[in-house]
């Protein structure tokens, strides 16, 4: 303990040292930022504005979207930035600012994951008791109390992370805050931290898993005892789209933090962390929007009323020169 000293930055990972790699990384980054905005964004309007779409499964959707433009935004804009300031250094106010919100936000997709499947399972399990269990007072509720948890939850993490003495390096063997890389610099033994990191966390995560299997074996259940195999297709095409997204995020993040810090290798740290930060937000709404015929025709709709207005201008502006 004698040797502590008060940190006032860390240094993130580098992807590459090679300046003519760090610029082909900031404009691949920035591309998938870009295409994750955009996606998501499409998803929200698509789901708001048409008539169609006003139930509760693309309500939720919509809210997934709307939390995927968030969970982005927490780590790839620093990343950027320290690109074009060819800079790994983030402060330590501005770590633990990050941290805090990469968990909470993360948090809440779980919740809200598990909510979505608990919404299809309803839809599928009970249909004519549907409009009155997930009425939107319910679905509005639900979301809140997602966001609500989530940041309780990143609540004890981050404090519990950032009450550690860092003394040993500055260095973080990642690309952004995040909790098992910075108890590797804490100059004290972080059992405490693994312990709650595994159980409130882990039961948190694993709390949100179960219920969303749960949810799953229930609709498999249902839709094995429906005699028609047209009426079974139709019924489980509208789970794929959120089984996949499912799989994503719990594989990637179960990888990740249900195992000891001790365990976490270079590689692995920073490998996993860009598939479930980056990767999967972008996949989402090319997932949904690909795999739902709804999302798919009321996209069809917007684009070609975005085409026939082109061109009413272009030929209006023809006409009258």
């Amino acid at each position: 303990m004698e040797n502590q000293t008060l940190v006032k930055e860390f240094l993130l990972l580098e992807f590459s040292n090679l300046p003519e790699l760090q610029l082909a990384l900031f404009y691949m980054f920035l591309s998938l930022y870009v295409l994750t905005l955009t996606g998501n964004v499409l998803i929200i309007i698509v789901t708001r504005v048409n008539p169609q779409l006003d139930v509760p499964m693309y309500f939720f959707l919509s809210c997934l979207s709307f939390l995927e433009i968030c969970y982005t935004s927490v780590t790839i804009p620093k990343m950027l930035i320290n690109f074009l300031l060819k800079t790994n250094a983030i402060s330590f106010p501005e770590c633990a600012i990050q941290l805090y919100f990469f968990i909470a936000l993360g948090s809440i997709e779980c919740t809200l994951l598990a909510v979505m499947a608990y919404d299809r399972y309803v839809a599928v399990c009970n249909p004519l008791c549907y409009p009155i269990v997930m009425n939107k007072a319910v679905c509005v509720r639900l979301v809140v109390a997602c966001w609500l948890s989530g940041f309780f939850n990143s609540a004890i993490h981050t404090v519990m992370t950032f009450r550690l003495p860092f003394c040993s390096s500055k260095q973080i063997q990642q690309f952004f805050c995040d909790i098992p890389p910075l108890l590797k610099l804490a100059c004290i033994d972080t059992w405490a931290n693994e312990v709650v990191l595994f159980t409130v966390g882990g039961f948190y995560g694993m709390g949100s898993f179960l219920l969303t299997l749960i949810s799953y074996i229930h609709i498999i259940l249902a839709i094995l005892k429906i005699r028609s195999s047209i009426s079974r297709h139709k019924t489980f095409s509208t789970c794929t789209s959120h089984l996949i997204v499912v799989v994503l995020f719990f594989g990637s993040s179960f990888l990740m933090y249900l195992q000891p810090t001790s365990k976490h290798s270079l590689d692995w740290e920073s490998l996993v962390p860009v598939f479930y930060a980056i990767v999967t937000p972008t996949l989402n709404p090319i997932i949904y929007s690909l795999r739902n015929k709804e999302v798919k025709e009321a996209l069809q709709k917007i684009i070609g009323r975005k085409v026939i207005l082109n061109k009413k201008s272009q030929f209006q502006k023809t006409k009258f020169r």
